[in-house]
Order: C-alpha cells, then structure tokens, then sequence
C-alpha cells in the first residue's frame, strides 16, 4: 500500500494512506444531437422589437423603427410612433416600459415630456422610444434629421 513514511523514534511508520491512482475520465465530446434547444438557449427577441410589439398592442400609429448603428454613439435604434391623443401617447409609452421591464428586463434611465403627451421619449440606453401627437410628429420630422440612418423593416407577428 503506497503512501508517505515517516521515522518516529526509530520505528518506520506510515504517515498517512495515499488513494490508488485513478485514471483521467476522457472529456465527453458533444455531438449535434446534443444540440438540442432548452428553455435556457431561448434567445429574446430585441428590445426594439420589444418596443414595437408593445406600441403596436395599444394601436400606434406609423410605426418606423431606424437603425442608428454607425451614425451616432448615443443609441442604437430609434422607436417612433403617434398617439391619436394626449391619454394614447401616454398610453403607448406605459405600455412600451411595462414590456420592455417584463420581456426584456430594461428600465428607463430617463422619461421626458409624459405631462404634456406631445411627445415622450423614453430613453433605455441603447433603444430611444419617441411617442408624438400628429402634430409634434409632423412639426420635428425625426425620420428627416436621421435620413442618414437605416430603416428597419418591422416583421410581421
């Protein structure tokens, strides 16, 4: 039996037993069948996306979602959309953070004008939601500021 010896006062002892060498287990190598989706590899859907969904479930208007990737450091995409009136507007943006909190996890680092409900923009970091009346949407005419940016085709549900 292996294990390490001591001398103590002139007698060999054993210290204490080693285990038997135990051979390395060979790694199991996964193959495609291995692959298979789990609730765990369920990937969510983008927060846009998210966003959409949400503004489209409370019946927005004039959907446009544009992709400011290269164009500006301070979002990603934009989510413009019109409310009929003030109480839809807020509607709309209530719904959108309760969806994007729910689906997606985000939280609004900043909500501007949801008072006046002429138009709100939420701001999650990465994803700017701007809700208008008709007539804010008309008057700033964000699509034309960033015509430089790409439109997003929005998929059908």
């Amino acid at each position: 039996m292996g294990g390490r010896t001591r001398i103590y006062r002139g007698k060999v002892r054993e210290a204490f037993p080693l285990p038997p060498l135990l051979p390395y287990l060979q790694e199991r190598v996964l193959t495609k069948a291995d692959l298979k989706p789990s609730p765990a590899t369920k990937t969510n859907p983008p927060t846009w996306l998210v966003a959409v969904r949400a503004a489209e479930s409370k019946k927005a208007a004039d959907l446009v979602v544009l992709d400011l990737t290269g164009v500006t450091s301070f979002a990603d995409y934009f989510v413009i959309c019109t409310g009929a009136n003030q109480k839809q507007v807020q509607a709309i943006i209530d719904e959108v953070g309760l969806q994007l909190k729910h689906q997606a996890g985000e939280l609004p680092t900043n909500i501007e004008g949801y008072q006046q409900a002429e138009w709100i923009l939420a701001d999650y970091g990465d994803l700017l939601v701007h809700v208008f009346s008709p007539k804010s949407r008309e008057y700033y005419g964000l699509e034309r500021l960033w015509r430089n940016s790409k439109l997003v085709e929005i998929p059908p549900e």
